[in-house]
């Protein structure tokens, strides 16, 4: 199933995605809640309402303003060095661990609101990346059971203040700033999608500009694989967010010049068979 959590005239609901409309599950079972934490905690809530979606009513995708799959997510974990392209862009020697960093709650936000560039640097990079959302925790997960531990796939931002992140070796600044990356709209179950969300193609754009172009076939660390690796050293829980680095194309390794986003502008990441993450891009001095 595709779910978009959003808000419409009547409140925020969980809404469950059928092509250009959609079904407010949260009307038909108020136990669904206002994001999805009840359905990952109870996938049997969603089983309370399916004999009544064919007769349920439909409203279009358009009338939905997206807000977070997960309202208040619980570790938000990215990797940053996954294929083996953007590695090679970017200078670093193709790494045996794969590179990881966390973010803050308030460096995230929804799909279709403002990515800021801050009043501090011109050199807001974009990156587009594979996320999913764990839906059972657990401590050293095998690999081959770790798939059974997705909640959901979605589409992530990872907006990275490029001169920020080269401050330190632990990249933290540079990707934690206050809205900047971005989440959603749509969070698909992994029954709609290949195994681990691989061979799918994954793309940024701005406009007619094609930023980046790969598939996520590609990725170094499948997710599997990534789950089993950092379940080694914590415990994931449900609800925790965890996205799977980019690929080329990054701005900061276009040449001859860097590409930078520019307030204006309106950011798009796309994944296939899930969908597109867009973003406007804003300066910190208009919100």
């Amino acid at each position: 199933m595709k779910f978009l959590v959003g808000e419409t005239t009547k409140g925020r609901s969980v809404f469950a995605v059928l092509g250009a409309e959609a079904i407010d599950l949260t009307s038909l079972n108020p136990l669904i809640g206002w994001d999805l934490s009840a359905l990952i905690a109870d996938p049997a809530l969603l089983e309370s309402v399916s004999a009544g979606l064919a007769d349920a009513p439909r409203i279009a995708l358009t009338t939905i303003t997206p807000a977070l799959p997960v309202k208040k997510p619980g570790t938000i974990i990215c990797l940053g060095l996954n294929y083996t392209d953007h590695i090679k862009e970017g200078g670093y020697e193709i790494p045996d661990y794969p590179a990881l960093f966390m973010r803050g709650k308030n460096s995230i936000m929804a799909a279709g609101a403002p990515l800021v560039r801050p009043s501090c640097s011109e050199k807001l990079d974009y990156e587009a990346e594979l996320m999913f959302i764990v839906g059972k925790g657990g401590r050293h997960i095998a690999e081959a059971d770790a798939l059974d531990h997705v909640f959901g796939y979605t589409v992530f931002n990872d907006g990275s203040v490029r001169d920020y992140q080269r401050k330190t070796h632990q990249w933290t600044p540079g990707k934690n700033f206050d809205n900047t990356g971005a989440i959603g709209p749509f969070v698909v179950t992994p029954d709609e999608l290949p195994a681990g969300a691989a061979g799918l193609k994954i793309e940024s754009r701005v406009g007619a500009e094609i930023l980046q172009s790969s598939n996520t076939g590609n990725m170094i660390w499948s997710v599997a694989k990534t789950i089993a690796t950092i379940s080694e050293y914590t415990t994931l829980e449900p609800g925790d967010m965890i996205a799977m680095g980019t690929p080329p194309g990054v701005g900061h390794a276009k040449k001859p010049n860097p590409r930078w986003l520019v307030p204006g502008e309106v950011v798009e990441i796309e994944i296939e068979g899930i969908g597109i993450c867009a973003n406007p891009i804003v300066d910190e001095a208009s919100t």
